[in-house]
């Protein structure tokens, strides 16, 4: 059996429930996610996303850049560019329609923290309830 480099306990940041996770790491990937049986809530079991849904992390299709549309062709932008720019557009459509006709979508491969700050976002700053998300399992 491959031996790790390391072994990290962490928290599944899939849903609220907050099962425990033993990550296996080789050569800086994770190959292997295991539960710990003395821990709880999940004692030795996890889910099929806390068990299987790490691969994303170092797909190579995965964005690490922001793209902005320009003439109908994506570029490459910097952070400050693509934040400013989705700040005058969202300004732009709750001026002209109103906050309900903007929407939210949260992401399962977020962290359960990084979905509540969107919900704040969504109800607090735009001022609309449109958000929901596809963690469900």
């Amino acid at each position: 059996m491959l031996q790790p480099d390391s072994i990290t306990r962490t928290t599944c940041a899939y849903c609220g429930v907050g099962c425990q996770l033993d990550l296996h790491v080789k050569d800086n990937a994770i190959y292997r996610v295991a539960a710990p049986f003395d821990r709880a809530p999940n004692r030795g079991k996890l889910c099929v996303k806390g068990r299987f849904g790490h691969d994303y992390i170092w797909h190579p299709d995965r964005l690490t850049t922001p793209l902005i549309r320009k003439d109908g062709a994506l570029h490459p932008a910097s952070w400050d560019e693509a934040l400013g720019l989705i700040g005058e557009r969202l300004s732009a459509i709750k001026a002209e329609s109103g906050p309900d006709a903007i929407a939210f979508l949260a992401s399962a491969k977020c962290a359960n923290e990084e979905n509540y700050l969107m919900q704040k976002l969504a109800r607090q700053v735009i001022g609309t309830n449109n958000i929901d998300h596809c963690a469900r399992l």
